[in-house]
């Protein structure tokens, strides 16, 4: 039995998103930063594909992620994963509750989310006496909030195009 290229293509970019959540946990660059602001694109990641298309990202590689992002940046074991997997269970309540997706529908109910996984970001770092700059933590949520459409349009495109 011949492998055929329409059959492989697909596959390649079914394994896209899981391929994306460990190369930015593998670099560290879960956040982009641009002079005066940066953008979690771990948790719209996470987010967008535990919405749209749970079979692609399963929950254990998301804590796995998680875990390699603590140590690369240097953060107590955990914290990471932790808010991750707050993000991805808001993403999958919301998932039930869908009828139509639209960008706006996904963008206002990034919201709780991204409030909950900063939440338990903040409290766990609160408890463990680690520093943090908290003003940085709250821009970085703003514009994390603010970059989601254009990362909602790429990753619709690379969903699209693992139907092929």
């Amino acid at each position: 039995m011949a492998l055929q290229v329409n059959t492989i293509v697909p596959k390649f970019f079914q394994l896209i998103p899981l391929i994306l959540l460990f190369l930015i946990s593998l670099n560290g660059i879960s956040i982009i930063e641009i002079s005066f602001f940066t953008v979690n694109i771990h948790y719209i990641l996470v987010y967008y594909w535990v919405l749209r298309k749970t079979e692609s990202m399963g929950y254990g590689f998301i804590f796995i992620s998680g875990i390699i992002s603590d140590v690369v940046l240097g953060l107590p074991l955990g914290i990471n994963s932790l808010s991750l997997l707050c993000v991805a269970a808001i993403a999958a309540y919301i998932r039930v509750f869908t009828v139509r997706i639209t960008l706006i529908n996904d963008w206002l109910s990034f919201i709780p989310a991204l409030l909950l996984a900063n939440l338990v970001y903040f409290i766990a770092l609160f408890f463990l006496d680690f520093s943090t700059d908290y003003l940085s933590l709250f821009k970085s949520s703003i514009f994390t909030f603010i970059f989601y459409p254009v990362l909602w349009l790429v990753f619709s495109g690379i969903s699209n195009l693992s139907k092929l």
